[in-house]
């Protein structure tokens, strides 16, 4: 029982499917946004509705859908020709009716005409399943375009709150099984819907008593086909749910590698994935055993069916004269009949996977994105960087104030720095000068603008960010600093690695600029990979620089060329620092010092020491930062 509680807490952790997400508390008091709601398992929500969404993909090839449909009937038509053909071949060359002896040529003929027949089946069924398997991927490549469209415009908010690798499981999990559905499922349910109807209007043509037998036996075939489906479809969903839980946890201690090791937490992972990967398991045992249960349940019927049919179908040859071609061919129909609704039975399973996957695609696509710039917003050009914050009030739960009435001035040339607790507020000041969240009272400006009122693609692109942690594409050096400005020319991008004191190590790379960067720079030392971020803050030409603890972990030696980068960085530039390391921000024009959400202390180096507050038990180290 405590096995099951844990796995199902691990699950809800690392599995995320809800649309809507609630802002927390962020990190200790204040330092960022928190955790959202998880993502509601179970049923699709909305079955109908996600069917619907899906065939919208398919609007745009109403051409080569009838071209697919036009094929599926050639085919289906060329089934039932060909078998219910059997009928006078053996009634006139096998075993004739009339006594006459049989024809062989007349046999030959009719044979090579039934070949024909099947080729034109075969044809047909090859053409719809290259049209069906392009349609199918152009749909799941316009599916793909709009989730990661769809996810480029979603505020850093959702990112704070979801899983990495749960959303990575959307991608190629769920898109899979929808691929699976329009390229196979939806030919399979038109295909057998056809054959039952013609297959049906045949057996009547055939032997009316012989075709009530089957339609006794169709009621008993939809009753279990119902029962098994009603069962199956949660275990699909909780199926999919799982495999995301799974794929969250696995990216998570991937990228994580390092403090698990340091940490000695092997076991305790071993542990945690063993419980979501049993969970997955059984969920996929569930799901597979009700899926694969509908085979041979329908196929027994089906063989009681095809048994009574002969039985009695041979009482008829014997008692009433019925034709023994017209037995083997109805005998045929009999079993055609059933094969048509075990497919479909089969393929419910596959739906149903498809419509859970389908949900938690959609469930991103339906995020509410970045409210869009209102009619009245402006570009600043240029922008100067004249920031001033009044009386600013901010809680990434509203109900939960993390900045109380903070207000600050700076302009070009000026470092601010910001110091104090960890969970002060202090990375969150940098998060609304971005506008990465908007504030619930009082005012930003830049250039006496209210940053609410400046369009946000002119606002970044006016602000330029070095982090803590670093973050390189893959690529190449050079590729990998202009994407900053990507209209930069190689020289400046080689002038903007100098101003960042990154060109020296840059010459003693494999193939200098062109040398090629993966896994996150993965081949490049701490120091190196923070250089490469200052050079890609230089080339942006941004006039607001933001600097969030970009030294904090790296050696001394590299400090000192990261601090000289920076300097040559913050040079006419409006500069924000947030540091722990206090030796950094002597040389700052202001030195706010937070806690619990509010400036208690501000002035420069010399005038925070001469107060002997806060600032001065710091810098001493009568205190430390916690």
């Amino acid at each position: 029982m405590n096995s099951n509680r844990k796995a199902e807490s691990l699950r809800r952790r690392y599995a995320r499917t809800s649309s809507s997400f609630s802002q927390g508390q962020g990190r200790g008091h204040g330092g960022g946004p928190g955790r959202g709601r998880h993502m509601r398992g179970g049923r699709p929500q909305n079955a109908k509705a996600a069917v619907t969404r899906l065939f919208s993909y398919l609007k745009g090839y109403k051409l080569a859908m009838g071209a697919a449909f036009f094929c599926i009937i050639v085919n289906t038509v060329s089934t039932l020709a060909g078998s219910y053909m059997l009928r006078p071949i053996i009634n006139r060359y096998i075993v004739p009716t009339d006594g006459s002896r049989g024809s062989i040529s007349g046999l030959a003929g009719s044979v090579a005409l039934l070949g024909v027949i099947y080729l034109a089946g075969v044809g047909a069924n090859y053409a719809q399943s290259r049209i069906m398997l392009t349609i199918a991927q152009k749909s799941l490549q316009t599916i793909r375009d709009d989730l990661f469209c769809g996810m480029q415009k979603l505020p850093v908010r959702f990112y704070d709150t979801n899983n990495n690798g749960d959303l990575m499981s959307r991608y190629t999990n769920d898109v899979d099984t929808i691929g699976q559905m329009l390229s196979s499922t939806l030919v399979q349910l038109f295909s057998g819907v056809l054959s039952i109807i013609g297959t049906l209007a045949l057996m009547l043509y055939t032997n009316l008593w012989l075709t009530c037998i089957t339609l006794i036996m169709i009621p008993l075939m939809l009753k279990a086909g119902g029962f098994v489906a009603g069962r199956s479809q949660k275990f699909f969903t909780a199926q999919q749910t799982s495999l995301g839980a799974v794929n969250g946890y696995i990216e998570e201690i991937i990228t994580g590698q390092k403090v698990v090791k340091v940490f000695c937490h092997e076991d305790t992972a071993r542990e945690e994935f063993q419980i979501l990967n049993q969970d997955l398991r059984d969920n996929m045992i569930r799901a597979q055993f009700f899926g694969g249960v509908m085979g041979p349940v329908m196929n027994n019927l089906s063989q009681i069916n095809y048994t009574l049919t002969a039985c009695i179908g041979g009482l008829l040859c014997v008692l009433r004269g019925f034709d023994v071609g017209g037995l083997t061919v109805f005998l045929n129909f009999s079993r055609q009949f059933s094969r048509p609704i075990n497919e479909i039975s089969m393929q419910v399973s596959v739906v149903f996977s498809a419509l859970a996957g389908a949900e938690r695609v959609f469930a991103v696509m339906d995020e509410k994105p970045e409210e869009e710039d209102g009619p009245d917003s402006v570009e600043l050009k240029p922008m100067k960087g004249y920031v001033e914050l009044n009386h600013v009030t901010f809680g990434y739960d509203p109900d939960k104030v993390i900045l109380k009435d903070i207000s600050l001035y700076a302009k070009p040339g000026q470092k601010i720095a910001f110091v104090g607790s960890t969970g002060a507020g202090k990375t969150t000041i940098t998060n609304l000068i971005n506008r990465f969240y908007d504030i619930q009272g009082g005012e930003i400006t830049i250039d006496g603008v209210d940053i609410r009122k400046i369009k946000r693609e002119n606002l970044r692109r006016n602000i330029a960010m070095v982090l803590q942690d670093t973050h390189l594409f893959t690529g190449t050096v050079m590729e990998n600093i202009r994407y900053g400005r990507l209209d930069a020319t190689d020289e400046e991008v080689i002038e903007a690695a100098k101003t960042a004191s990154a060109y020296n190590f840059i010459m003693h790379l494999p193939d200098g600029f062109h040398t090629m960067l993966e896994g996150d720079g993965a081949n490049l030392s701490q120091g190196q990979r923070q250089l490469l971020n200052i050079a890609r803050a230089a080339i942006s030409k941004a006039p607001i620089l933001i600097l969030d603890e970009a030294t904090s972990s790296v050696d001394t030696k590299t400090e000192k060329l990261i601090e000289l980068g920076m300097d040559r960085l913050m040079a006419d530039r409006t500069t924000f620092v947030i540091a722990h390391r206090l030796s950094t921000v002597r040389n700052a024009n202001a030195i706010m010092v937070l806690e619990h959400g509010e400036i208690i202390e501000r002035g420069d180096h010399e005038q925070l020491l001469k107060q002997k507050g806060r600032y001065y038990q710091l810098y001493t180290g009568l205190l430390e930062l916690e």
